[in-house]
């Protein structure tokens, strides 16, 4: 699965949007296979969130990656792979899109905000 996961990967940003945002929306279940797969797949997942804008419909693909981190969440029980998540959340600049995603946390996200903790704090700063 580490060999092939770069050509998995390539499928999630497919020139045909459906199929990218199929792909992106499975791809959360290579993590369960172990702690290289866990690393590999949050790294991309970080990665993309940060890096999208310049993609079209950036904010659909933002979305399903929060989404994919509440479903290794809910699978895994990592506190790493929560906190992750509200971090891409507290990233988001438009009010909108940051409400939009926090449903996926419910009350997780409110009271996280409440704390003002962030592990990406030092790069904003």
């Amino acid at each position: 699965m580490l060999n092939d996961f770069p050509k998995l990967w390539e499928v999630t940003q497919d020139p045909k949007f459906v199929t990218a945002k199929h792909s992106l929306r499975s791809i959360w279940r290579v993590d369960l296979a172990g702690d290289e797969q866990q690393k590999l797949i949050i790294n991309n997942f970080t990665d993309r969130s940060i890096n999208c804008p310049d993609e079209k419909n950036y904010t659909l693909i933002r979305y399903d990656i929060i989404q994919d981190l509440r479903y290794l969440y809910d699978e895994a029980k990592r506190e790493e792979i929560k906190q992750i998540a509200l971090d891409l959340i507290a990233r988001e600049e438009e009010s909108k899109h940051k409400k939009k995603y926090a449903t996926i946390w419910r009350n997780t996200y409110s009271s996280y905000l409440n704390l003002g903790m962030s592990i990406f704090s030092c790069i904003t700063r």
